[in-house]
């Protein structure tokens, strides 16, 4: 995993895929997928804190949606808010 930017509440990691990260069913494992999301928060957060203050992880709910084959993957986070929100968006009624 590389960090592409940190900084100001704000910081983006990468990782690109390899077969030792995949299960047995071929797909990303999702223990990686949370790795890279949560090291993307840490560091969005650590840069905001003051010198001597610390931050550790205490929740993460993730949803995964597709599975991951190949290529790369990357996780965005900002610093903005204490919430959480899960929704589902549903195509018109017929």
């Amino acid at each position: 995993m590389r960090p592409k930017s940190i900084g100001e509440g704000r910081a983006r990691f990468e990782l690109e895929v390899a077969a030792r990260h995949l299960n047995p069913n071929g797909t990303l494992h999702g223990g990686v997928i949370y790795s890279v999301a949560d090291t993307a928060m840490g560091a969005a957060l650590f840069s905001q804190l003051d010198p001597g203050e610390q931050c550790a992880t205490l929740e993460i709910k993730m949803n995964y949606l597709l599975p991951v084959t190949g290529g790369s993957i990357a996780a965005e986070a900002a610093v903005v808010a204490l919430a959480t929100g899960t929704f589902y968006i549903q195509g018109p009624r017929s």
